[in-house]
C-alpha cells in the first residue's frame, strides 16, 4: 500500500496491520512520522506534489494507493475547496501510475464546485467510483473520500 499524506501514522499503521508481515506499506508526507510503525510499515518526508514518490515497493506495484492530503486550510472555503482538489488530482495521477491492474484508490477532497470533475477523472481510471462521507466527520466539515475500485488496465 501506498500511503500518500501518512503523518500522524495512524492510517500507515493500521494498514500494516491489515497486509500483514509479508505485505508493505509505504508513506510519505511533508512531515515525520513520530508514532512507532512495525516493520512491514515504512514513511518518509517527501512533497509529492513536487517529486514522484517510489512506484513500487520490491519490485511490485500497489494494491492500494491512499490519499489522506489535504491543504493547509485559510478560511476561505472556495480557495480551500481547489487546493483540495489539486491534491486529490495529484494523488490521483500517483495512483494512476503505481497501482496494479485492479487496484484501489481511496482520496480525501474536500466537497466543492470540483468534485464533478474529480468524479469523473476517478472513473476514467476505475471500473467502479464511490463516494464516502465517513461516519466520525464533524458535521460541519465538507470532507469527502472518493473511492476508486479494480483499476482498469
Amino acid at each position: 500500500m501506498l500511503d500518500l499524506g501518512c503523518a500522524p501514522g495512524s492510517w500507515a499503521k493500521y494498514a500494516a496491520q491489515r497486509v500483514g508481515p509479508k505485505g508493505r506499506v509505504l508513506g510519505f508526507d511533508l512531515r515525520p512520522v513520530e508514532v512507532p510503525l512495525p516493520p512491514n510499515a515504512r514513511c518518509e518526508v517527501l512533497d509529492v506534489t513536487a517529486r514522484d514518490p517510489p512506484l513500487s515497493v520490491d519490485g511490485r506495484a500497489f494494491d492500494v494507493v491512499l490519499s489522506d492530503m489535504a491543504p493547509s486550510t485559510e478560511g476561505v472555503r472556495f480557495a480551500d475547496q481547489f487546493r483540495s482538489y489539486e491534491l486529490f488530482t495529484r494523488a490521483l495521477e500517483i495512483a494512476a501510475k503505481a497501482l496494479a491492474p485492479g487496484g484501489s484508490f481511496v482520496g480525501k477532497i474536500f466537497q466543492g464546485p470540483e468534485l464533478a470533475d474529480a468524479k469523473s477523472r476517478t472513473a476514467a481510471l476505475f471500473a467502479e467510483t464511490r463516494v464516502i462521507r465517513p461516519r466520525g466527520t464533524r458535521t460541519e466539515s465538507y470532507e469527502l473520500f472518493l473511492l476508486g475500485l479494480r483499476k482498469r488496465r
